[in-house]
């Protein structure tokens, strides 16, 4: 399919799909308003053009400072500090899904479009900023040749990587910059076609358990539900022995994992499906209930009935409960971490900060920025408020897109890493904030 038939199509695109979004609508926080379905022919579909820093930096809350304290990398996706403060970067890029119809095609080009042009790095960076003033003393590849690396979890001396087809664990030892051992494979996990391909991962709170998002290989199951075996999920693995045991389904692509400090309990953020419209479905934040349903493909925010998916499961979705808390339609939130303690303090004091990768599927964008969602009690509690913001510019363009995001409470910084800039952000507070807490 050459360029100048996709130009055609995408510019045909905007005169087809132009449904607005309605901005009285409130799609944040545990009771969103969901509007009336609205599927087209072809759905709007809109990216930001890349545009480049140019010197400017993302902007952050008074009494705050951010810096880039690395950049040049190569697609970098989430972030683990080990204990002795060092800093890991998950760098790359996966998947083979082929396209099924002419408009995934088109959403595919789009999609490019807003996204970085270097190869995947399939590696780990490290980087070492020992006196903590943003400027790292040592940057390295700490382990390389890996299979498009996202997830990453350090326990009881060991780092665990979830590759895009298996978690892997490498042996670990303090101010070690460079592994060079070959890993050993803990679980093989789903990875045939890899529509969604990053696999998150945490580790409970006692170290015992490692869980792992599984992301479901279609939009709504037009690939056929065969394909969706063990996807849509998250796992729990035994971390010594490798036995695997699904927690959750219906959960489309749970991207980001991470323990909510209080309660010790699994949270999520999940990507939703697609072409329903420019406000629906809400992409959410939530906690992963054992044994949960959440509806994908047949249902959305609890027993919504998807009207494309055939033959319903009406038996299962009687099932489905709705997500904790929506943080608004097609943000494509990929980064997820909780504070401890007493995170910044005052107003940043206890919640989950939220990296929102941006939309590409509605004409006026949503995402591109990085949220914080207050909590008390280990439960969402008012509501979401920018945090990282200058991502996409007036114009239509964007300089960054956030993915993972890590709050450091030794250091008391928060990590941005930015997959369009290829920049890893770390935010700190002033020092005249640091001594008010």
């Amino acid at each position: 399919m050459t360029r100048t038939f996709l130009m055609t199509a995408v510019a045909a695109l905007a005169l087809t799909g132009c449904s607005e979004s309605d901005p009285s609508l409130n799609q944040v926080g545990a009771t969103p308003d969901l509007p009336a379905v609205n599927e087209t022919l072809i759905p709007p579909m809109k990216i930001a053009e890349p545009a480049g820093w140019n010197g400017e930096v993302p902007t952050v809350p008074e009494g705050f400072t951010i810096n880039a304290l690395a950049s040049d990398l190569l697609i970098p996706r989430q972030m683990l500090v080990l204990p002795n403060g060092d800093i890991l970067v998950a760098e790359g890029r996966g998947g083979n899904a082929p396209a099924l119809r002419p408009k995934d095609v088109i959403a595919g080009y789009i999609k490019k479009q807003g996204n970085t042009q270097v190869q995947s790095g399939n590696r780990i960076t490290l980087l070492r900023d020992a006196n903590n003033d943003g400027t790292p003393e040592i940057r390295t590849v700490f382990i390389d040749n890996l299979n498009a690396p996202y997830g990453l979890a350090f326990v009881d001396g060991a780092v665990y990587v979830a590759n895009q087809d298996a978690l892997m664990r490498f042996p670990y030892q303090e101010g070690q910059t460079e592994i060079t051992a070959p890993g050993e494979e803990v679980a093989k996990l789903p990875s045939a076609i890899n529509h969604h391909w990053t696999k998150s991962l945490a580790a409970s709170a006692d170290g015992s358990k490692l869980y792992v998002g599984i992301g479901s290989n279609s939009n709504v199951g037009e690939r056929g539900m065969d394909v969706e075996e063990e996807r849509a999920v998250v796992w729990e693995i035994d971390r010594l022995t490798g036995a695997t045991r699904t927690i959750a389904r219906g959960i489309r692509n749970p991207t980001a994992l991470a323990i909510e400090p209080t309660t010790n309990s699994l949270w999520a953020v999940v990507n939703e499906r697609d072409e329903l419209g420019p406000q629906l479905v809400p992409d959410y934040l939530t906690s992963v209930r054992d044994g949960a349903f959440y509806g994908w493909p047949y249902s959305y925010w609890g027993k919504n009935l998807d009207p494309r998916v055939h033959p319903q499961k009406p038996e299962l979705v009687d099932t489905a409960i709705a997500p904790d808390y929506a943080l608004g339609s097609h943000v494509a939130a990929l980064g997820l971490s909780f504070t401890t303690d007493n995170g910044f303090g005052g107003d940043f004091a206890q919640g989950a900060f939220i990296g929102e990768h941006g939309s590409w599927n509605r004409q006026d964008p949503s995402g591109y920025k990085v949220t914080w969602v207050p909590f008390e009690q280990g439960q969402p509690a008012g509501d979401p408020v920018d945090f990282a913001t200058g991502f996409h510019i007036e114009g239509g363009e964007t300089r960054g897109r956030p993915v993972g995001v890590t709050f450091d409470p030794t250091k008391r910084i928060l990590l941005i890493a930015d997959d369009l800039s290829n920049t890893i952000w770390r935010v700190s507070q002033n020092p005249q904030e640091q001594a008010s807490r």
